[in-house]
């Protein structure tokens, strides 16, 4: 009679250290590829706190996965230790806009990652507090414990409120701090970001603006080679790496999708207990991915634009597909029928053409400006670049 089966048993073991393969890990500044150029223009804006003087405040622009966060965190991590060289002391926030999107959450949490309260005697609680008060109790923690005080906020444009903003770009210009001082990193998906901000908001915050453009196909080579000790020696098929880059390098050329695959097909080949990685598994995981990134990105966006998006989804299943051309009247048409299906009221068309420019620049669709004909003037023809019941299964998932 046989043992209990072991559910945790695998006769072959394909990942080493599959944490290297985690978007969040923070790889050393030698597997940092193909960002030099970025690496010195952020080190460039933040140097001067590294002597204890007042950085510029940087706005960051770029696809998801072409390093902005990844080169936000190492750069400031290196300030840090640069300048305790100096005998000069930083302190780094990262605040998710995304997670923390209003104002009293994202300043609740710079103070309590700041804070130190057996050095400072101050208490950050989770909550209870009126954001006047966080704003107050984190000024005293930067001015008690800092030279230099640098905030990243990824996803900035998420956030609800821009107050936090003049705030922190101001605060000690305002006299907010009076012995130390801040530099903001706003990181965002969104070029036009920048558009939507006050003119005050944008005098401050924008004083150095840097955009970080797609990976190649050589740098995402180069970027899976720098993590594939991620693997046991000898289970990556040599075809399974250029693979992976050039699928990711095709579609716009994103790291972290690069990443994921990567690992994906190194967990596809795991649970089918191959003893290898091989070339068919990084189709599999392409797969896998490509819904796994939608429902992220789709669960991201407001619910006006989950309706504009199935609208479209809907739309290309019945002229045959994600290639058939759609014109952004019957994207709209389609979209206030689903709004009273669901009992909410729509918005005005003007902001379905806004929400539709936000999902070419996420790479969900793509749009191209046609000609009517004489007298009758210019249209868009928008087009879905993923299967729509790929793009309606996302949409359900991430409700």
């Amino acid at each position: 009679m046989s043992g209990p089966t072991n559910y945790f048993g695998s006769e072959n073991e394909i990942f080493q250290n599959k944490e290297l393969l985690q978007v969040s890990h923070l790889p050393d500044g030698d597997r940092i590829i193909g960002r030099e150029d970025e690496l010195t223009n952020l080190a460039n804006a933040i140097k001067p706190a590294t002597r204890g003087n007042t950085p510029n405040n940087v706005l960051v622009y770029g696809k998801t996965g072409t390093g902005k966060s990844l080169c936000s965190k190492f750069i400031t991590n290196q300030a840090v230790n640069q300048a305790a060289s100096n005998d000069i002391s930083i302190g780094v926030a990262y605040i998710d806009c995304l997670q923390e999107s209003t104002e009293t959450q994202a300043v609740q949490s710079i103070g309590y990652q700041l804070n130190e309260p057996t050095k400072t005697d101050v208490s950050i609680p989770h909550s209870g507090l009126s954001t006047s008060e966080y704003y107050r109790r984190l000024w005293r923690i930067v001015d008690d414990r800092y030279d230099v005080a640098l905030i990243i906020l990824d996803e900035v444009d998420k956030i609800e409120d821009d107050d936090i903003l003049m705030q922190l770009s101001r605060a000690v210009e305002s006299g907010k701090l009076t012995k130390s001082t801040i530099g903001v990193i706003g990181i965002s998906n969104k070029v036009r970001y920048k558009e939507s901000l006050d003119e005050r908001i944008k005098s401050s915050l924008c004083e150095r603006e840097y955009v970080f453009s797609p990976y190649d196909a050589n740098q995402i080579r180069e970027i899976l080679h720098s993590r594939s000790d991620a693997f046991h020696e000898g289970v990556l098929d040599e075809a399974v790496i250029p693979r992976v880059a050039a699928l990711a390098a095709r579609e716009h050329g994103d790291a972290r999708k690069a990443i994921d695959i990567f690992r994906f097909a190194g967990e596809i080949a795991e649970e089918n207990d191959h003893d290898a990685v091989a070339e068919e598994c990084v189709e599999q995981a392409h797969e896998r991915e490509e819904t796994s990134r939608l429902a992220e990105l789709i669960s991201k966006s407001p619910s006006h634009a989950k309706l504009v998006l199935e609208a479209m989804a809907f739309l290309s299943q019945q002229k045959g597909g994600d290639d058939a051309p759609i014109t952004t009247n019957e994207v709209f048409d389609l979209y206030k029928s689903l709004c009273d299906r669901d009992g909410s009221d729509h918005i005005k068309l003007r902001r379905v053409r806004d929400i539709l420019s936000e999902l070419e620049f996420l790479s969900i669709i793509k749009q191209e400006r046609k000609w009517a004909g004489k007298g009758k003037g210019n249209y868009m023809e928008n087009r879905l670049i993923d299967d729509p019941q790929v793009i309606i299964a996302a949409c359900n998932e991430s409700e």
